[in-house]
């Protein structure tokens, strides 16, 4: 390969760079091709000036990032987090362009967000910031060019004031400028708890695969946000024991199995959604560190970027991982994993769920027909099991692993895209 790589300094960017380029060098894609996808065609930074409920004025960063249009409009999250910066949400959205692909739905990828901590925002505070943000990255966002969901430090209300932000902007209603809405508001039944019904569909699927009966299978749950909180719940419906879960208040460890339905309560009516305070018999807390190296079948990440690294990855003592968070594990780590025989599901497979209910969302709003979250559940599932054995079968057949496997298959119907439309692309 011919080109000149890219390389950052923000692990999550360079991890994606990493694995894109070592799956382009595999398949024999064209320098040009590679160029291309290598680098995002948009790229949006705005200042988000905010009147704090003290009457200060506080300018806030926010970034919008388009990574490829090639299948159709970008589609990915907004969040709010002190992390957020421009390569964060480049790298994002790169891993949004091979998710959709893989999971074979019209879109491209984008990703965006805003640089804060939206728990030291009050409401309207929050409010005040996500209608700016709106109107800053309006000129490339809509129903067909843009459409931005959920993502961490987000959720429904969010969405709401973005969607009404643009529409009155507009002088017409857009309900599809955005997804994850509240089923209220033009939202979609199930898909609150699509991403993880995705990861804890992957998981079950593993399973199988493997020959581990879910009944007898230990499973630690990091992160206990909307992803975490819904595949722990739907693995521990399906008979799985988990045994830990974790928080940005600590790893909550159980051996007898964690009360995943008690931590769903207990999280609800907790004024930060939190786990602090969370109780049960033989539980015992640990740090969220530690949390990842308890002896168990399955670790699902579903916090942040980079949680299993070089320096703790050769204390996972799992035989398999799946990834419910976005880049979970660094190329360091994924290395180390390799050489003990631990199985990996990546994420752009994994979570994709989000993403697929996103697009459902979307197609109900573009139809104005809602479907029951029945309806909705039975059309994910076999989705995430379909696309679960096609980048399982390739590769057992090409004798790669599962993450090197899902880039080829994404990439690959992307570049095709690039071709049949031509350069002005």
């Amino acid at each position: 390969m011919s080109v000149t790589k890219r390389t950052s300094k923000n692990i999550l960017l360079n991890t994606a760079l990493e694995n894109f380029y070592g799956a382009a060098e595999e398949m024999g894609l064209e320098d040009g091709l590679i160029e291309r996808l290598s680098r995002s065609e948009r790229s949006l930074r705005v200042s988000l000036p905010i009147a704090m409920d003290d009457g200060s004025i506080r300018v806030f960063d926010g970034y919008r990032v388009q990574h490829s249009t090639a299948l159709g409009p970008a589609k990915g999250g907004f969040r709010y987090h002190p992390a957020v910066d421009m390569d964060e949400c480049e790298a994002l959205a790169s891993l949004m362009t091979w998710k959709c692909s893989l999971a074979g739905i019209p879109y491209g990828g984008g990703k965006g967000g805003v640089s804060c901590n939206h728990l030291d925002l009050s409401e309207g505070e929050r409010e005040r910031l996500t209608r700016i943000y709106a109107i800053r990255i309006a000129p490339i966002v809509g129903e067909w060019e843009d459409i931005p969901a959920p993502d961490v430090g987000t959720g429904p209300v969010e969405m709401i004031w973005f969607m009404d932000t643009i529409s009155k902007m507009r002088g017409r209603f857009e309900p599809g400028v955005v997804t994850g809405k509240p089923v209220l508001s033009w939202g979609s039944k199930g898909r609150t708890a699509a991403t993880g019904l995705g990861v804890a569909t992957c998981a079950k699927e593993l399973l199988k695969a493997v020959g581990l009966d879910i009944e007898k299978a230990r499973i630690i749950v990091q992160g206990f946000g909307n992803v975490g909180s819904y595949a722990a719940k739907f693995l521990s419906d399906a008979g799985a024991k988990i045994v830990g879960i974790s928080d940005i208040t600590g790893g909550y460890y159980a051996p007898d199995g964690i009360d995943v339905n008690g931590a769903f309560e207990h999280v609800a009516n907790h004024s930060k959604k939190l786990l602090e305070g969370f109780a049960q018999p033989g539980l015992k807390q640990v740090s969220g560190d530690e949390i990842l190296e308890i002896e168990a079948d399955v670790l699902a990440p579903c916090a942040l970027e980079g949680a299993v690294n070089s320096s703790n990855a050769g204390r996972i003592k799992v035989k398999y991982i799946v990834e419910g968070a976005n880049g979970p594990v660094t190329p360091e780590g994924d290395e180390a994993l390799d050489r003990n025989g631990v199985i990996t599901v990546p994420d752009f497979l994994a979570n994709s769920g989000g993403v697929i209910g996103s697009y459902f969302e979307w197609v109900q709003n573009m139809g104005g027909l809602f479907w029951t979250e029945e309806e909705y559940n039975n059309r994910l599932i076999p989705i995430m099991t379909d696309n679960f054995h096609r980048v399982w079968n390739y590769a057992g057949a090409h004798g790669v692993k599962m993450r090197r496997a899902a880039f080829l298959v994404a990439i690959k119907r992307v570049a095709d895209a690039v071709k049949m439309r031509g350069a002005f692309l």
